[in-house]
């Protein structure tokens, strides 16, 4: 049967402190709230009238989870669902790959770095693929633009603490360029450039450095794509790929990691050089998810996530895979024994039988990708 959820609330200093409360229909409380959670993650899992979610798939792992998805990514919840509301631009960052992941965090453990130091890097062994489906305008920082375009965009900043990269990336080979300049950037002794460059930044590079005034993550950020989504639009963002969400309200889903390299735009640590080993220096285009139907796949495994339109007419779910559910319109019927108002979630076992769905409004559901 349908297992109703209480969510956590991540009170992250670049959220909204009015778009959580307004969307889910609560009371704003002065603080910034950032992120919604519904999943299974150690670091704030959902739970289930008071009891935490992964806590329950760990005493029962098969029927919680199903023989799919434990086959394939082992007795945890694959995926993590969120809801961001971002306020002003959150760290520019960079996830690992598997590999990269396991290694580092096995690395770490016989270090005995404790998994709550600030200077700890890798927070579990698993990689991070998300998906990010705009609620509203939602805008951002994903993949580096071609160096050559961005040898142009630092030419008509007219600083000429800026030539000597202007030079690198418009006559270099791209991903020998793009690893030299960022490197560079993110020294120290690249303070002086920053302090020539902030006052010349206009439009979005300018809001940045108002957000993050002498920040080096400034400078990384005139490397990268600017993409902007409408609602219902989403983008994909594998390992490697440097990016920041610049504002807006939107669904995420990812894998069940947390798993972050930052490389500015933060207060928080930084391991400049195991993120030149993450980073996929190479130029590429923002990679849009363009939906199936109500649909969202991405190259993921972990994750797939679906719109629903409530209408009268019930649809009857599937069985057999584990399923987060997140109502943010009207109200969602999970027959036989659920109701959903605007801002709650649930969880429906993979061994619980079939469920159906039906109401009013606008739901999100998240499943694992394999099969689906």
């Amino acid at each position: 049967m349908p297992l109703p959820l209480s969510t956590v609330i991540r009170p992250y200093d670049w959220g909204s402190r009015t778009a959580l409360p307004e969307l889910l229909g609560a009371e704003p409380t002065g603080r910034p709230q950032a992120e919604l959670w519904a999943g299974a993650h150690p670091a704030a899992p959902s739970s289930v009238d008071g009891t935490p979610l992964d806590a329950l798939i760990a005493r029962d792992p098969a029927g919680m989870l199903g023989a799919p998805s434990m086959a394939r990514f082992g007795p945890t919840l694959p995926y993590l669902l969120k809801v961001l509301a971002v306020e002003k631009p959150l760290s520019l960052q960079v996830h690992p790959t598997a590999a990269q992941a396991a290694a580092g965090f096995a690395e770490e453990e016989a270090r005995g770095v404790p998994i709550d130091d600030r200077t700890r890097t890798y927070k579990d062994p698993f990689h991070k693929p998300e998906m990010v489906c705009a609620l509203t305008d939602f805008h951002g920082l994903c993949g580096f633009r071609d160096p050559r375009r961005t040898a142009v965009l630092l030419e008509d900043l007219a600083v000429p603490e800026l030539r000597r990269w202007i030079a690198a990336l418009r006559d270099g080979p791209p991903a020998e360029a793009l690893r030299g300049v960022l490197t560079q950037m993110l020294d120290e002794s690249s303070r002086p450039v920053l302090a020539a460059v902030e006052p010349a930044l206009t439009g979005v590079y300018a809001g940045i450095a108002r957000a993050y005034p002498g920040d080096l993550g400034i400078l990384a950020a005139l490397l990268l794509n600017h993409v902007r989504l409408k609602p219902g639009e989403a983008l994909f963002l594998g390992a490697g790929v440097p990016h920041s969400y610049l504002g807006g309200l939107a669904i995420e889903v990812m894998a069940n990691s947390d798993n972050v390299l930052r490389c500015g735009l933060t207060g928080k640590h930084m391991d400049v050089p195991e993120l030149m080993r993450v980073v996929e220096f190479a130029p590429s285009a923002p990679a849009r998810v363009e939906p199936a139907g109500n649909w969202y796949r991405s190259d993921a495994a972990e994750f797939a996530l679906v719109r629903h339109d409530l209408g009268d007419e019930p649809e009857e779910l599937p069985t057999g895979v584990p399923q987060t559910l997140l109502c943010l319109e009207g109200e969602a019927r999970l027959d036989p024994t659920l109701t959903l108002a605007r801002g709650e979630a649930a969880f429906i076992p993979a061994g619980a039988p079939a469920t159906r769905l039906a109401g009013k409004g606008t739901l999100y559901r998240v499943l694992p990708g394999i099969g689906s």
